[in-house]
């Protein structure tokens, strides 16, 4: 029986192939399984680290109003958790630079915040969740790079005397509007879609796959989304194994 699963994922992946390489305007959307092939770890992965480690649950620390209200154990979290500046890109990260430059892919969509797809190569990157690589200061709106906060003792602080802050959207934050406008763009446009490494749970990013209008949506997940019937091609498998094919 189990052979058999292994042959049709082989056939799957292998008509995943095909219909890239058959496109000249495919648009993929991510979330944290292209960069946990990284070694970030998918906070939402909770272990019993949190438990014994911070004292409230990672939603909740990483919302506008508890920022607003404990920075101090904010940025413990942010720093302890949400920063790996010596992550390297995965084969996923690495294929979809190479698909841009060969005028195949026409953008990435990503959720994460890590810089890995820049890190890799790809130019036109839409980061709805913004970037733990850019900081501003909340006062006079100075930009940092990740060496102010993983430098800085406790909460980070600009010359002028104010608080740094991740340009990064927090639970109860809005996403950048450009930002949507060009995600819907691009799938909106998009001949084959990839949706990869998301459990599609998180609103209102997974809400831009319904912009699809193709019949080519490919998506890619470990463990089941609310989104499998509505897929072309469906692969349960890693994103490195499925994109190590291009």
């Amino acid at each position: 029986m189990h052979n058999t699963d292994n042959t049709e994922n082989d056939n799957k992946i292998q008509k995943f192939r095909q219909m890239v390489c058959d496109s000249d305007n495919v648009v993929f959307f991510g979330g944290a399984g292209v960069s946990t092939e990284s070694g970030i770890p998918d906070f939402r992965g909770v272990d019993g680290l949190y438990n014994q480690k911070y004292k409230y649950p990672p939603e909740e620390i990483i919302s506008h109003s508890f920022y607003m209200r404990n920075p101090e154990e904010f940025f413990r979290f942010y720093k302890d958790r949400m920063l790996y500046p010596e992550a390297e890109p995965s084969t996923t990260h690495i294929k979809l630079a190479e698909l841009e430059q060969k005028g195949i892919l026409k953008g990435v969509i990503t959720q994460n915040i890590d810089g890995l797809h820049q890190k890799a190569g790809s130019r036109h990157v839409v980061e709805l969740h913004g970037s733990v690589l850019r900081n501003y200061c909340e006062k006079c709106g100075r930009f940092y790079g990740i060496d102010a906060i993983l430098n800085a003792d406790g909460v980070p602080v600009c010359e002028c005397g104010g608080r740094i802050k991740p340009d990064v959207v927090l639970y109860e934050e809005g996403l950048n509007e450009a930002d949507i406008s060009e995600a819907v763009r691009l799938i909106e446009e998009a001949d084959v879609l990839i949706v990869g490494g998301t459990s599609l749970g998180v609103y209102p990013a997974a809400g831009l796959i319904r912009y699809y209008r193709g019949h080519k949506l490919v998506l890619i997940n470990k463990t089941p989304t609310p989104f499998d019937g509505k897929a072309d091609l469906l692969i349960h498998d890693s994103l490195g194994k499925v994109f190590g094919v291009l």
